[in-house]
């Protein structure tokens, strides 16, 4: 049965709204778009095309963003799987002065896609360490702090981080020694020195 034009933009729409306007190839056509229907949505500008298989609802990209609006692409590109990690998760975190000129995402050991855009770190996640945003999943602060530190981030922007985090309550020195031993000498002497720092 031919589903209603109306009644697919409304599903499309209601899909796209929880990700910040974005949806792929395989949502619209969930949703009765045909691929026939989407190559003519996205060559008439109804439909922005941002990478292979990703659109997103013109009326989204007028509207003003939050600045995270970038990471739902991603998530979207990694069909659920990228978590938003080490300085990317920390800027999401508004924690400390980190800007990345690319993505940090940690993927599964077996993931196979690539792109020039973005960092890719390989891990299985415990779900603790994850939160869920509108659209995507980010490290929480305590996991994004000791990557960073395991990553060799720049010692003055993990100093900052951990510093505000501290400050703000999002995590404790003790929780925060802990996570850091976990990832081992590299992460403790990144958030030794952080803590040092403060004193």
């Amino acid at each position: 049965m031919l589903r209603d034009r109306t009644d697919s933009r409304a599903e499309l729409w209601r899909i796209a709204a929880g990700q910040r306007g974005y949806f792929t190839a395989a949502q619209a056509r969930t949703a009765g778009y045909s691929y026939q229907a989407q190559r003519y949505h996205a060559q008439h500008g109804n439909w922005l095309s941002i990478d292979r298989a990703l659109y997103r609802f013109r009326e989204f990209s007028d509207l003003p963003g939050e600045g995270d609006e970038q990471l739902v692409r991603w998530s979207l590109w990694s069909k659920g799987r990228a978590v938003v990690s080490h300085a990317t998760a920390l800027a999401a975190h508004d924690l400390g002065t980190s800007n990345p000129s690319r993505i940090h995402l940690t993927v599964p050991p077996a993931f196979r896609q690539k792109s020039d855009a973005v960092i890719l770190h390989r891990a299985e996640l415990a779900e603790s360490d994850v939160e869920d945003r509108t659209g995507y999943r980010v490290t929480t602060p305590l996991r994004a702090l000791v990557e960073c530190a395991a990553e060799g981030e720049d010692q003055e922007t993990l100093d900052g981080a951990v510093a505000e985090a501290l400050e703000r309550g999002v995590v404790t020195r003790r929780k925060l020694l802990h996570a850091a031993q976990l990832l081992g000498p590299r992460a403790e002497l990144g958030v030794e020195r952080a803590l040092g720092a403060m004193s």
